[in-house]
């Protein structure tokens, strides 16, 4: 295949002191070489590359990297290019790793590929570590499929295909959403095993800001998740029946059990479970509660079986009680005196308002409780199996 079809894109801002380097690296494996000016201070881009094969194309202003992308994505579909790898300017990620795509592309070109970022290093902070398992973790939730690095920059966009998604995110959010967007589009996600460099915290060079970016990308995921549970198809770029049911269970109801017990059942899996079987369990969707959990966690890929499991613990009449008497103490600044569970069950109507606004200011302690609680047997169960494992092996 002609690597003339294969653009590098590098976005850049304020990297003045890596990004030549990263540039003359990439040019040894690939010619064409786009770098997105993202509104640098540090430096003038255009005089520092002035002596490499670079194109550049500045933005006035800092836009995000996700801005720095799509501009780039729509400066090479008009090349008739096949695909777009983009590296970070920071010197994380290793040009050296670039044959690894090309030769991915050149095998399967309508996937996805995304460099898996080797974290078997001390030098890795424990907050990257955390944020790349937390970010995993809703994207399972989103497309029921899994990746070991949503937060990688080190990837292959087909760029047809991608052209052709709706993206919202501007800045470190766009990362998340354009692969669970092409999930979505059915477009397959491969992994690429790559190295990666984290220097010393006085020396990196981060553009990430912890209170912003962390808000922003909590935003996408609540537009994700929201948008995942609408019962309104995704439109499909490659028509691939992927996630089609296998109907056969339905004979085999003991082995469906089985798979209901065991889907996403790692701690954090089972944790947000129970805490959506918590959420809706605790309102007053009277005779819905059921058939409301089955379809969250279908369309979340939560467990079912927790999530309902869950569900008792606040049935009436303990938890109904407590939510009408905080409801109606906060609405009328008294509590009810003379009140039984026959009462509510005859007259629920006249209590219904008390409730929801109890349930409501309730829902996120018990929510909370119920998710720590989880979560921590889970972890708990897991070790003592971990044990019992090594113990039977030795």
């Amino acid at each position: 295949m002609n690597k003339d079809r294969i653009w590098c894109v590098i976005p850049v801002y304020n990297n003045s002191g890596t990004v030549k380097n990263i540039v003359e690296q990439c040019s040894n494996y690939i010619n064409n070489i786009l770098v997105i000016d993202d509104g640098s201070n540090d430096t003038d881009i255009i005089e520092l590359l002035k002596d490499t094969n670079a194109s550049i194309i500045q933005h006035e202003k800092n836009k995000g990297k996700g801005s720095a992308i799509l501009t780039a994505l729509d400066f090479i579909k008009k090349t008739d290019a096949l695909a777009m790898i983009t590296i970070d300017a920071d010197g994380q990620h290793l040009p050296s790793d670039i044959p690894k795509f090309i030769d991915a592309i050149n095998n399967d070109p309508d996937s996805l590929h995304i460099g898996i970022r080797d974290f078997n290093q001390k030098s890795i902070p424990g907050s990257s570590r955390f944020g790349r398992k937390f970010s995993n973790m809703w994207f399972k939730i989103e497309t029921g499929k899994d990746c070991k690095d949503t937060q990688s920059g080190f990837r292959a966009y087909p760029v047809k295909l991608i052209s052709q998604l709706k993206l919202y995110g501007s800045f470190f959010d766009f990362e998340i959403e354009i692969i669970t967007r092409a999930s979505w589009a059915q477009i397959p996600l491969k992994e690429i095993n790559i190295s990666v460099i984290y220097d010393s915290p006085e020396k990196r060079i981060s553009h990430f800001n912890k209170i912003k970016d962390n808000i922003r990308i909590s935003l996408m995921h609540t537009r994700l998740v929201g948008r995942r549970l609408l019962p309104v198809p995704h439109k499909k770029l490659i028509d691939k029946d992927i996630n089609r049911p296998d109907l056969s269970l339905v004979l085999h109801p003991i082995k469906f059990f089985k798979i209901l017990l065991k889907e996403n059942a790692t701690p954090m899996g089972l944790a947000l479970s129970a805490s959506v079987g918590t959420i809706f369990a605790v309102l007053p969707l009277i005779g819905l509660h059921s058939i409301v959990i089955i379809y969250v966690t279908a369309r979340l890929h939560l467990n079912k079986i927790m999530a309902l499991s869950i569900q008792i613990i606040y049935s009436p009449p303990f938890v109904p009680f407590v939510c009408i008497e905080t409801g109606h103490y906060i609405l009328n600044g008294c509590f009810i005196t003379e009140f039984n569970f026959s009462d509510l069950m005859a007259n629920w109507q006249i209590y219904f308002l008390d409730w929801l606004v109890g349930s409501l200011v309730l829902v996120p302690i018990y929510t909370i409780v119920a998710f720590f609680a989880v979560y921590l047997t889970a972890i708990k169960i897991q070790q003592k199996i971990s044990d019992n494992e090594y113990v039977s092996n030795t």
